[in-house]
């Protein structure tokens, strides 16, 4: 295997690792203000409901999940498995919902009181007083605690490997097996390195650019 070679198998493995990252990203961040407004209802039955569900997730590891997703309806229900790729993003997709899910319900619930009833006052509905005024001031409070959890995305992404997703780090390990060589360690590790990197400066910039609110 030349060296163009391994760094083509390494660059598909990178290409499989930023699908998961942006789908995951793309899917969870939505589908996590759904699992807040349930653990936050009125509705008694949804919200313990709701946050059993996000105990049990937020309790057990990921690549449990991954492996459930994947196995799970072979072996209970006796359904033909889900392709591997997408078991790995069901569960990561369900697993970061619940994880930003709470970073939401933290924000949100760090909001004075006082700031629902004075819209109200002024004549504004529950959802309006929430989308034009709480949102934006959630937004600014969540930021480091969402920047971290991106950031965790980035190196979870390697744990598709455990139902032989050929992602960037089983693409190496794969490599490193067949022809003993270990530079393709360092190699993805400079990748996740970098990757986090940009992400951490792209999160600060955010972060100064909301600076200007200090509600």
């Amino acid at each position: 295997m030349s060296f163009i070679d391994v760094n083509i198998q390494l660059l598909e493995g990178f290409r499989v690792t930023l699908l998961i990252f942006f789908i995951t990203l793309a899917a969870s961040v939505p589908l996590g203000l759904v699992i807040t407004f349930g653990s936050m209802s009125r509705f008694a039955p949804l919200r313990y409901l709701t946050r059993t569900f996000v105990w049990i997730i937020r309790g057990t590891p990921l690549m449990l999940q991954v492996m459930v997703v994947f196995f799970g309806p072979g072996l209970l229900f006796e359904w033909r498995a889900l392709p591997r790729l997408t078991a790995v993003l069901i569960a990561f997709i369900i697993n970061y919902a619940c994880y930003f899910s709470e970073i939401y319900r933290g924000g949100i619930e760090s909001i004075p009181k006082g700031q629902y009833e004075a819209g109200q006052v002024l004549g504004m509905t529950k959802s309006q007083v929430f989308f034009r005024v709480v949102l934006f001031q959630v937004v600014k409070r969540i930021v480091p605690a969402m920047g971290n959890e991106v950031i965790t995305l980035v190196k979870d992404t390697s744990l598709a490997r455990v139902v032989s997703v050929v992602e960037l780090v089983k693409a190496a390990q794969d490599i490193v097996g067949l022809k003993s060589i270990i530079w393709p360690l360092f190699y993805i590790a400079a990748f996740y390195l970098v990757f986090s990197g940009l992400l951490t400066i792209l999160f600060n910039k955010l972060e100064k650019k909301l600076n200007y609110y200090q509600g």
